[in-house]
C-alpha cells in the first residue's frame, strides 16, 4: 500500500473508531433516535471514504501491476467485484 494512502486510511479508521464508541454511548445513554442515525449515517460515509482510498491504491498499484505482468483476466475479476459491490450499495 502507498504510504500517503496507508497514513490516510489509518488516521480515518481512528477517527472512524471514536465515532463508534461515541454511537455506543449514545444507544446506552438512549439518546434521541434520529441523533443515533444521524451519527451512524456519518460512520458509514467515512468508512465510505477508507473504502475509497483502499480502492484507489489497488487500482494505481496491484491492478495495473496485474495488467503489466499478463494478468488482465485477473484484474479484469477484481474490477468487476468492486462494481458489483458498489452497485449493492445504491
Amino acid at each position: 500500500m502507498k504510504q500517503d494512502i496507508k497514513v490516510k486510511a489509518l488516521r480515518r479508521l481512528k477517527i472512524i473508531e471514536g465515532q463508534v464508541r461515541g454511537l455506543q454511548e449514545m444507544v446506552a445513554t438512549e439518546k434521541y433516535c434520529i441523533d443515533i442515525i444521524t451519527q451512524a449515517s456519518a460512520i458509514k460515509e467515512a468508512l465510505s471514504g477508507v473504502e475509497d482510498l483502499v480502492l484507489e491504491n489497488h487500482l494505481s498499484t496491484h491492478v495495473i501491476h496485474q495488467i503489466m505482468h499478463g494478468k488482465q483476466d485477473q484484474a479484469t475479476k477484481e474490477i468487476l467485484k468492486i462494481y458489483k459491490l458498489a452497485q449493492k450499495k445504491k
